[in-house]
């Protein structure tokens, strides 16, 4: 079964650091772009930052420019999102998602989504 696991989240202090990971099971990450979401409560889900098939970077929340970076190791078919200078206003839930190869800024363009994992920034 195909699927997309994130880990990683938890409560940090402000100005901490995390490293998500979106580990793929039952597929081949390699062709695929992976797109970093998040979603706080009664907000709508956002685009963050996204990293396509050939390693190419895109990022679509300015407020996490310069903080969060996106990687990816096909090796071990996981794409990792870094976060430096976490803020209270990162919390959220955070989602990884698959689109073959090109990455687009929102939701419905990905097909396949994780579970997703929390983040809590405490102030």
């Amino acid at each position: 079964q195909a699927q997309l696991v994130e880990s990683g989240g938890g409560l940090v202090q402000s100005g901490g650091s995390l490293r998500l990971s979106c580990a793929a099971s039952g597929f081949t990450l390699a062709p695929y772009a992976i797109g970093w979401f998040r979603q706080a409560p009664g907000k709508e889900r956002e685009g963050i930052i996204c990293i396509n098939s050939t390693g190419g970077r895109t990022n679509y929340t300015d407020s996490v420019k310069g903080r969060f970076t996106i990687s990816r190791d096909n090796a071990k078919n996981t794409v990792y999102l870094q976060m430096n200078s976490l803020k209270p206003e990162d919390t959220a839930n955070y989602y990884c998602a698959s689109r073959l190869s090109t990455c687009r800024p929102t939701p419905p363009f990905f097909r396949s989504w994780g579970q997703g994992t929390q983040v809590t920034v405490s102030s």
